[in-house]
């Protein structure tokens, strides 16, 4: 059930949206905690040496974020793709760490690449973003330094460097068949991110509960019922499914299916709505449940991916 919460957030007057000087005070309280160069590209550039994946797999970069205006520099955007990209297979398209703070999406990518890349690079053109949101990553924020939400900003000309940077990639390639979009439903959302939301629009904070455990957002103008059941089924061998509240829903949308909500994806500017992919999905991982560990988490990601790719290739008459 959503709970009424009104929680004053540390920024700003109550009912007026911020201007310049309270987003230059957030963004002055936004340390850097962890290193994107360390934790995601070292990594990702060590894994693509490996004899098996750099046979099929190269780095593109697709992109620079320019924050020098913050004094904050700038951020490399990597993609991992096929080597040959063979235009009578359909694309497979991930996409993970729109809200740098959701780290089993950007880790459950890099995992994705280790383990399963070459396998269905073999079946499929595979595309890969690990880390839409860089700076969002080091500052474990689900915002940009502009006080911009990446996963609310989809949109031609839209707000967002992370967010048009994908876009303008993306139009380098045909319509995926499958888009899954890596994301997690963590405590923090109601401890900070929803105050700071309604702080920065002038608005009143609603805290919703946060659903213990994993579940799937699918896209209400193309639910695919089947292929969000099959994940859920793969997943539930990894980490516990979140369980409807006492009104029938999770994050106050009406359940579906079992651990299935779905959202209008497009009109709401999110990631999972940026393409026509006929088969779309975003993970909802709980890293805060005590049931669940980070391993866990990022499996719960490849689990996820494996199991919507072989229900969409199966589906298409794909496999190899």
């Amino acid at each position: 059930m959503t709970k009424s919460v009104q929680r004053i957030y540390s920024i700003g007057t109550v009912g007026t949206p911020w201007g310049a000087a309270e987003r230059a005070l957030w963004l002055s309280q936004q340390p850097v905690k962890r290193s994107y160069q360390a934790e995601v590209l070292a990594p990702l550039q060590q894994l693509l040496t490996a004899p098996a994946l750099a046979a099929c797999a190269e780095l593109q970069c697709y992109g620079t974020l320019d924050y020098s205006s913050h004094q904050l520099g700038t951020y490399p955007l990597y993609a991992v793709k096929n080597r040959h990209f063979d235009s009578n297979k359909p694309l497979l398209l991930v996409t993970g760490g729109v809200h740098g703070y959701e780290t089993s999406g950007v880790q459950g990518a890099l995992l994705f690449i280790r383990e399963h890349f070459a396998h269905y690079a073999a079946q499929a053109n595979v595309l890969v973003l690990p880390c839409i949101s860089p700076w969002g990553y080091e500052t474990i924020n689900r915002w940009n330094p502009d006080a911009v939400d990446p996963n609310r900003s989809f949109v031609a000309g839209g707000p967002s460097q992370e967010a048009n940077a994908v876009l303008a990639l993306l139009g380098q390639f045909p319509t995926p068949l499958v888009h899954i979009d890596l994301h997690e439903t963590t405590d923090s959302d109601n401890s900070e991110f929803r105050p700071a939301k309604a702080a920065r629009d002038g608005t009143v904070n609603t805290n919703w509960n946060i659903p213990d455990g994993f579940y799937l957002v699918g896209d209400t103008a193309k639910p695919q019922p089947e292929f969000q059941r099959v994940m859920i089924a793969a997943v539930s061998k990894i980490t516990h499914v979140a369980e409807a509240d006492d009104t029938g829903c999770l994050i106050g949308e009406a359940l579906q299916q079992f651990g299935v909500v779905n959202y209008p994806k497009k009109s709401l500017g999110l990631c999972g709505g940026m393409t026509d992919a006929v088969y779309v999905t975003t993970t909802e991982v709980y890293p805060d449940s005590p049931r669940a560990t980070p391993a866990q988490c990022n499996q719960a990601q490849v689990a996820v991916i494996c199991a919507g790719f072989d229900y969409a290739l199966a589906a298409t008459g794909s496999v190899l």
